[in-house]
């Protein structure tokens, strides 16, 4: 993992894809980040831009050995 990292953060993949309203952009960033860190724990945060908090998170994918 890029930078400082001992277990109790997580690192974003890029900027945050503020109004974005199309969701195969959002599936192809997903691609590309399991692409370059294929053992990391990825998961996907959503925020409420009206109320600015988070709405959703998800956990993408799990390194097997995990």
């Amino acid at each position: 993992m890029p930078g400082y990292y001992d277990g109790r953060y997580w690192t974003l993949w890029k900027l945050p894809m503020f109004g974005c309203n199309d969701s195969s952009q959002v599936l192809n960033e997903i691609q590309e980040c399991k692409k370059a860190y294929p053992n990391a724990f990825i998961r996907c945060l959503a925020f409420d831009n009206v109320k600015q908090v988070q709405c959703m998170a998800f956990l993408i994918q799990k390194p097997a050995a995990a």
